[in-house]
């Protein structure tokens, strides 16, 4: 397989907001700490979305790859995740 780099930065900004970009990319996306946590802040991307979008984005991708391939004709496809980030009892 041929190697595939994508370049991305990050600018902190303020109090726990940053904002990423890329020299591939027209468009520049805050992030920060979510709410849930000491000074994150509501609103803005946060690790955890990006993460759960990366899986779903990846998933959408794929489906449109193989149904492009497999000549599968649809009308729509949508689709949700969910991100669980939990600290069990016990652990530290």
């Amino acid at each position: 397989m041929d190697q595939h780099i994508y370049e991305v930065g990050l600018i902190w900004k303020s109090d726990r907001m940053g904002e990423m970009s890329s020299p591939d990319l027209d468009k520049m996306i805050e992030v920060a700490t979510p709410p849930q946590f000491p000074g994150g802040m509501e609103g803005i991307w946060s690790p955890e979305h990006l993460f759960t979008s990366a899986i779903l984005s990846c998933f959408m991708t794929t489906f449109l790859a193989i149904s492009e391939n497999s000549k599968l004709e649809f009308e729509a496809f949508s689709c949700k995740a969910f991100g669980k980030l939990e600290k069990p009892e016990g652990n530290i």
